[in-house]
Order: structure tokens, then sequence, then C-alpha cells
């Protein structure tokens, strides 16, 4: 159906055209049950578009679509303003780095339930990004598939333009000094 990819060429990526970027994240917890959905997704036909995802300390072993278990910032980078949808684990880096370049984003928060953070913090931030109409939100996984479907039929045209707390303070203390 599909061929699996233990490693990918770092220049081969740049060359898709419609890419879905995944990212878990880079702390120490898998997210297994995200993984396993984007393969059944893709094994059944659902969607097509070239998936690539950056699987962190996951256990699972993607079987049809290529991954790195960590990236560099700069490919990160890269890969973020290649990418026409982002799906992306609910931690406020990734979700609101890519709302910043204007990208259709689907977060999938780590539940505790699954051993997948140690609360369910990411699903406060995803919510709230979410009601402010930046993102789409799935709680459930077997929602993503659709999730997916409608984030391509119907893009979220708001961009995240609000300044970050952090930057901000620093931009005061400069001003101040």
């Amino acid at each position: 159906m599909g061929t699996t990819k233990r490693s990918i060429s770092r220049c081969k990526i740049w060359w898709w055209s419609i890419l879905i970027f995944v990212t878990v994240g880079s702390r120490e917890y898998q997210f297994n049950r995200l993984l396993k959905e984007l393969d059944s997704i893709i094994e059944n036909k659902k969607i097509k578009d070239k998936v690539f995802a950056q699987i962190g300390a996951s256990t699972y072993i993607p079987k049809y679509y290529e991954y790195v278990r960590f990236l560099s910032t700069e490919e990160f980078n890269k890969l973020q303003n290649k990418a026409s949808l982002i799906i992306s684990h609910g931690g406020t880096g990734s979700l609101i780095g890519a709302l910043k370049k204007a990208k259709q984003v689907i977060a999938v928060p780590r539940l505790e339930k699954y051993s997948e953070h140690i609360d369910d913090h990411q699903t406060e931030v995803a919510g709230i990004l979410e009601k402010e109409g930046y993102l789409r939100c799935v709680l459930n996984i077997k929602d993503l598939s659709n999730v997916i479907k409608e984030s391509k039929e119907n893009p979220i045209n708001k961009k995240y333009e609000k300044e970050t707390t952090a930057l901000g303070i620093i931009k005061k203390f400069i001003e101040k000094n």
C-alpha cells in the first residue's frame, strides 16, 4: 500500500508541493495515538497528500509516511514554511509559531489518559485558540480525517498577530533602558 521510510534525505522534502507537516514536539513524551491514526488515514486513502512527521520520543514507527525523530530549528522552520497544513500537538510554541506563519493548523492535544503528558493543559491552550478562530482542535482522534478534509475545503483565514508575552517584556525592558 505504501512505503516505509526509516529516514529521509534532507533535500527530498523540499520538492513536495503539498505537504502535511506533523509535529509532536521534542519532549520525552510519546504520541503514538496520533501517528497510528495518520497511518490508518493514509492506508485507507482518506488523504493522498504527502505527509512528513517529526515523531520525537514516540515508539510507534510510521508505515505510510516519512518521518524523522527530531529536527534542527532551521529544518523545523523550513518545513513549517513549506507545509500547506500543520498537524501539531497542543504545545504553545508549535501552535503559535505555525499560526504566525498564517498556516492551516490542526491541534491534537496530548492527553494524560494515554500517558502522552502529565496533565491535559494542551486541551486548554488549543481550545482557546480554536474558540478565537485561529485553528481547529481534535480531541477525538477518529475525527482527524474529517477535520483534515474540512481544513482543505474551508481554510481558516485568520493570522495570529498577537505579540507573545516574553517578547513584550523584553521590548519594554529595552525601551526603558
